[in-house]
């Protein structure tokens, strides 16, 4: 024990020549050093561990107690993250323990009122567990400790997703908790090949995640690739799944996103029917999935709980405003500068005239929309709800309408940039939209320069991009390139759920059989309840009147 004592902390603050050595102690592998750091039998140089430990940790509540036959034992938590009422019915079930029974393995299995218990037997898995919520219990001559899972944090209760309201389908969303998320995820696919892997990121804040995945589906290799990301992240501490998001994807540099996030159970359930690896992060409601296609970002989840022609109809819109939000910008002042032509005579005389006032050329009046517009709704999302919606849209009709009177814009760039706006909300994940929005200026600018040419040769860039492109070594323009023909029937349509009898195939999976699709002709042949055996009420009248007359 007298080596654990001179790691002590306590023991090297204030003397200068050790400092350094101190801090270099506390890597990103201190708890990997402490779970080396075995725990005492004599209770007091634990507690003086401990006291040094968590010096000026004034949460952090050691709780000297005996159990009768006075034995020494003392109990580690923090105080707000345990539940207390549990906590001193554990403490009375020790003090009123008789016959000097002071077996860790023995207490953990007979006494203690608690159903999730853990035995450590080192300091790196008691710390993890206490500021995680956990308590601790030691107990003199054992080198053990029990960990007490009694956590009593307040937690948010489960409620609609604000960021992908649907009309029909699940309303609950994940929260902050990351065993409710876990246990919404469990809900939906009760199956035993329905995996949960605990790992920790950062060295100050040691972040809980989960790795989830169907182990009959996804490949060993994604799985092992995602695992061997996470443990290779260095940093003090993960506060959001956005951070881990940045740290593990393909390339940083790219606009798009490569891995996908949501706050839906259905989603997360959906795609690990896919083969797919969901990402849970304690403290955030958004879980990340992997790996990511473009098409993805078109798809939203109602798609699925309506009719397939609704949602064929809706994808199909979504891809034209897509197109729109991308370039209508562009293609107003490509042709406004560039290619008059190609409007009508009177559509054009009408746009000269609107602009013949303006002092701006046609690219500085689209930036100066677009700028005010993005502007506009950054306001509306940080200002609070009560007033952001108001402000957004009135905001937007008072601007607009008072450039286009001061002679600054004219009134086809407003319409323009409204339809623009308009658009990209048709795109179902935000962080798409955003990637959209982004893209917006370089082809603005470009068509200001070459016309029509300019947008053509920034679009070959683009999709030569999205050609390079992987999430997780899978082609981001997958199913379409390189081409899966059997995928189709799930990316810019919607088939019936009865046709996709197979899991999408681009995404190497261990079983692509999806369903057996013999129902709906079963339904055909059958024809349905006969409507000549139905007993119509005037019909069983009619009958009952010929047979009274006869």
């Amino acid at each position: 024990m007298k080596s654990i004592l001179r790691k002590r902390p306590s023991d090297r603050i204030g003397e200068n020549d050790e400092q350094s050595e101190l801090i270099d102690s506390l890597d990103y592998h201190f708890i990997e050093e402490l779970k080396e750091t075995k725990l005492s039998l004599l209770l007091h140089e634990n507690h003086e561990f401990i006291k040094a430990m968590f010096q000026d940790c004034s949460d952090v509540v050691v709780r000297e107690f005996e159990i009768e036959p006075h034995i020494p034992a003392l109990l580690l938590f923090v105080d707000g993250l345990t539940n207390t009422q549990l906590l001193n019915e554990t403490m009375k079930s020790l003090m009123i323990l008789g016959g000097g029974q002071t077996a860790i393995d023995r207490i953990a299995g007979t006494i203690l009122p608690v159903s999730q218990t853990q035995i450590s037997d080192n300091y790196g898995d008691l710390l993890v567990s206490v500021l995680g919520g956990d308590t601790a219990l030691l107990v003199e001559g054992n080198a053990k400790a029990i960990l007490l899972g009694i956590r009593g944090t307040d937690k948010r209760s489960v409620g609609e997703p604000e960021t992908e309201t649907v009309v029909r389908g699940p309303k609950e969303g994940f929260v902050e908790s990351i065993r409710t998320n876990t246990s919404m995820i469990r809900r939906k696919l009760k199956t035993p090949r329905l995996k949960m892997k605990s790992m920790s990121v950062g060295k100050e804040s040691n972040t809980a995640l989960v790795v989830c995945y169907l182990d009959d589906l996804a490949m060993p290799s994604l799985i092992e690739e995602v695992v061997k990301r996470i443990e290779q992240i260095k940093i003090d501490a993960i506060l959001e799944s956005g951070m881990l998001e940045e740290l593990i994807q393909d390339d940083a540099y790219s606009p798009f996103p490569q891995i996908q996030y949501t706050e839906r159970p259905d989603v997360v359930a959906s795609a690990l029917l896919q083969g797919r690896v969901a990402i849970l992060v304690d403290g955030t409601p958004f879980a990340l999935i992997v790996p990511f296609v473009f098409i993805q970002v078109m798809q939203a989840s109602e798609d699925y709980y309506e009719r397939f022609q609704i949602g064929t109809l809706l994808r199909l819109l979504r891809y034209i405003f897509l197109f729109l939000s991308l370039t209508a910008p562009a293609l107003y002042v490509a042709i406004t500068t560039y290619h008059h032509e190609l409007l009508p005579t009177t559509l054009m005389l009408s746009v000269a005239a609107a602009r013949e006032a303006i002092p701006f050329p046609a690219v500085v009046e689209a930036f100066i929309m677009e700028i005010t517009f993005e502007a506009l709704r950054e306001a509306g999302i940080r200002l609070p709800k009560a007033v952001g919606s108001a402000v957004s849209i009135l905001g937007a009709l008072v601007v607009g309408q008072a450039a286009v009177q001061a002679g600054i814009v004219s009134a086809p760039i407003v319409i323009v940039v409204s339809i623009t706006g308009i658009a990209s909300f048709t795109i179902p994940r935000y962080n798409g939209a955003i990637a959209i929005r982004m893209l917006r200026f370089p082809f603005l600018i470009v068509a200001s320069v070459f016309g029509f040419y300019g947008i053509i040769f920034c679009l070959l860039i683009l999709f030569g991009h999205m050609a390079n492109l992987r999430s997780f070594g899978v082609p981001y323009l997958s199913p379409l390139g390189p081409l899966s023909a059997g995928d189709l029937q799930d990316s810019l349509i919607r088939s019936p759920s009865w046709a996709m009898e197979k899991r999408p195939a681009f995404m190497a999976i261990q079983d692509t059989e999806r369903m057996n699709s013999k129902l709906p002709q079963q339904i055909k042949e059958d024809g349905g309840v006969d409507g000549s055996r139905i007993q119509h009420e005037h019909k069983a009248s009619e009958e009952g009147n010929s047979n009274d007359s006869s």
